[in-house]
């Protein structure tokens, strides 16, 4: 089952998108977000030795995969199918590039992106069963192969830069962080209901206030 989503910018680790949960089905779950922060980091500092990795971290995996400058990674349970771990990070990779591709490298704050946690939820749905007709089909499609797929120990990768300890001094930081996070996306949701509905109510007022004045003038 997929845990946790994160999409940053390579050059200098810059989040730039997050799949928004609520953490209660997950404990620690500001601690492996800083871990995956701090793995942004490190590639930003040109650690890393391949494209696509998958990186054991307790009782979980990370796997990412680096395209065009970004990474997108993900964490997912022990015995959830690698396969289909990279193939939902190839759906992400590729529904980002055609909707947020030409401005990635001129975004200039965190979670510049924010409104991509849609996409995130609609497809991790998707791959939430794995015995489904469509994932079955996926797992059993050779031509999608991950066995060559390089599997790493978290302390082994950010024993290359930041040490791991730091994980739990940074994390009480990042829960401040991702409350901000969620109140901006409950705006975001909140202004785009605003704007469907409210021509609507505009309308229904107007024709309240002429039936009233037709009552009164009558």
């Amino acid at each position: 089952m997929v845990k946790l989503t994160m999409i940053a910018r390579v050059t200098d680790g810059l989040p730039l998108a997050e799949g928004l949960d609520d953490g209660r089905d997950q404990k620690d779950a500001d601690f492996y977000k800083q871990q995956a922060k701090l793995i942004f980091k490190n590639l930003s500092k040109g650690h890393h030795e391949a494209s696509r990795m998958s990186i054991e971290t307790g009782t979980y995996y990370f796997h990412y995969i680096i395209e065009g400058r970004v990474c997108y990674l993900t964490m997912c349970d022990r015995s959830y199918p690698k396969k289909l771990a990279f193939q939902y990070l190839e759906d992400l990779k590729n529904e980002f590039e055609r909707v947020n591709g030409n401005q990635i490298e001129t975004a200039a704050r965190p979670y510049a992106f924010i409104k991509f946690d849609t996409f995130i939820q609609k497809t991790k749905k998707l791959y939430l069963d794995t015995r489904t007709q469509r994932n079955l089909a996926k797992l059993n499609d050779e031509l999608y192969e991950v066995h060559q797929i390089m599997t790493r120990n978290v302390q082994e990768v950010l024993g290359v830069g930041e040490k791991l300890d730091q994980v739990s001094e940074m994390s009480s930081r990042l829960t401040s962080d991702t409350r901000i996070y969620a109140n901006k996306a409950k705006d975001l949701n909140r202004q785009a209901l605003i704007r469907k509905y409210a021509p609507v109510a505009i309308v229904i007022g107007v024709v309240l206030m002429l039936f009233w004045l037709k009552n009164k003038i009558w």
